[in-house]
């Protein structure tokens, strides 16, 4: 059997670090997988999980803040997409 990368020098990546995506979705606070079905980009639910994390922490533990500041982050995105295209 032939490797794929032989020559490469770049270290190996384990995929999927043995978690189902949906299992992590399904693991997601309710508001927050509320907020990801209605959110304008494709979200990996464990980016979108850290991301909530840091704007909980940053709110003090406020839900809607943190949402509010998800709704920012995602707003940035899409004007950063927008210059590019």
């Amino acid at each position: 059997m032939r490797r794929r990368n032989a020559q490469s020098s770049l270290p190996r990546t384990r995929r999927g670090r043995g978690a189902n995506p949906m299992s992590v979705y399904d693991r997601l606070p309710s508001e927050l997988r509320c907020w990801l079905a209605l959110a304008a980009l494709p979200w990996c639910p464990r980016a979108v999980h850290r991301a909530y994390r840091k704007a909980l922490v940053a709110a003090g533990g406020n839900t809607a803040a943190a949402l509010a500041r998800l709704d920012v982050i995602e707003a940035r995105l899409l004007a950063r997409d927008r210059l590019s295209a």
